[in-house]
This record gives C-alpha cells, sequence and structure tokens, in this order.
C-alpha cells in the first residue's frame, strides 16, 4: 500500500510548484489528520465552530514542517476535492500562524489544473475578501476549543519558497535516522 506522505514524489518543479495531497475538503467542517503511521486519513475532529474549511487543504508529501507534521497548503481550486487526491498546485504565497507557541506555516497555492486559478502568481493578485476570508477561518476554527492561535498577513510566494526547501530538507534527515517519532521505523 502507497504511503501517503513518505511515497508520493512531491514534484519536479520543487520548490515553487509541487503535489499536494488533500486531506480535507473545501467546504467541510470534519477535520481529517493524516495518520503518520498507516499513510490514511484519520477523523480529528469536527470543527467546535461553525466555520468550514475555505479551500482544500492538505500538505506536501516527504516534507516536515517546524510543527512535526507534513508541510500543511490551502490550494485554492473551484471545487471540493475528494480527501488523499493528489492536485498539481502552485505556491501563491505563505501564511504563518503560531499554535500551541509553535510556528504552523500554511503554503497558499492554486490548482494548475483549474482554469478559474492557474493563472494566479501571487497572494496579492487575489481578490482582498478571499483573503481576509482564509485568514479569518484560522484566527476563528479553535475559539470554542478554548484555543488562541495568532495569525500573520498573507506573504508573497517568494516567502514560501524557502519555508518548502526547509521543510523538504528537514524530512530528507529524519528519513535517513528513520523517523522514530513520526510513525515510520
Amino acid at each position: 500500500m502507497t504511503h501517503a506522505w513518505h511515497d508520493v514524489t512531491p514534484g519536479q518543479r520543487l520548490p515553487g510548484e509541487f503535489t499536494a495531497v488533500i486531506e480535507i475538503p473545501m467546504g467541510s467542517s470534519v477535520k481529517y489528520e493524516l495518520d503518520k503511521g498507516t499513510g490514511l486519513l484519520r477523523l480529528d475532529r469536527i470543527l467546535y465552530s461553525a466555520v468550514f474549511y475555505p479551500a482544500n487543504y492538505g500538505f506536501i508529501p516527504q516534507t516536515l514542517a517546524e510543527d512535526d507534521d507534513p508541510l500543511d497548503v490551502l490550494v485554492l481550486c473551484q471545487e471540493a476535492v475528494a480527501p488523499l487526491t493528489l492536485v498539481s498546485a502552485r505556491a501563491i504565497g505563505l501564511m504563518t500562524m503560531i499554535d500551541s507557541s509553535k510556528k504552523d506555516h500554511k503554503i497558499l497555492a492554486v490548482a494548475m489544473d483549474d482554469p478559474e486559478y492557474n493563472g494566479f502568481r501571487e497572494a496579492k493578485e487575489l481578490a482582498g475578501h478571499r483573503l481576509a476570508m482564509l485568514r479569518r477561518f484560522f484566527q476563528d476554527y479553535k475559539t470554542l476549543e478554548g484555543k488562541a492561535v495568532e495569525v500573520d498577513e498573507f506573504q508573497s510566494a517568494s516567502t514560501a519558497m524557502p519555508v518548502i526547501e526547509e521543510a523538504l530538507a528537514r524530512y530528507s534527515t529524519q528519513r535517513r535516522q528513520g523517523f522514530k517519532s513520526h510513525g515510520k521505523g
């Protein structure tokens, strides 16, 4: 069986273009999360607040972010994409959160096979309201759980590139060491 985190190639044109593995479809209030041991999705929770994911949400395979999870990615697309679907994506920005005192980067990307979004190269090209909705979701979605997060403004695509490169390098180092703490030994 293929492991969604370890066995899927992140892409040939990194860091700007990559394969994203979708965990949560746009419009969902169900929080799925990668089970690191099996590569399947696990139901993490139903969101406590009356909110829904404003974009398809997933991760870049073979990355390890500062929060010890695969690097998160929001993929803008006209349609909700089914969980565990592979999407060719291009980074257009970066949003950083502080969650439980750890940096939690979110790469903002567009689906390259979606004609409505594939022309965007920078987050600032999107309607301001779209960016406000994305940011507001992450400010609000944990409120009723009694958890607070800090959410920075969206940064440029060039700001996202070193974050992706660092997450790829961190993963590569951990993989050589055996992923003892990440469910793969």
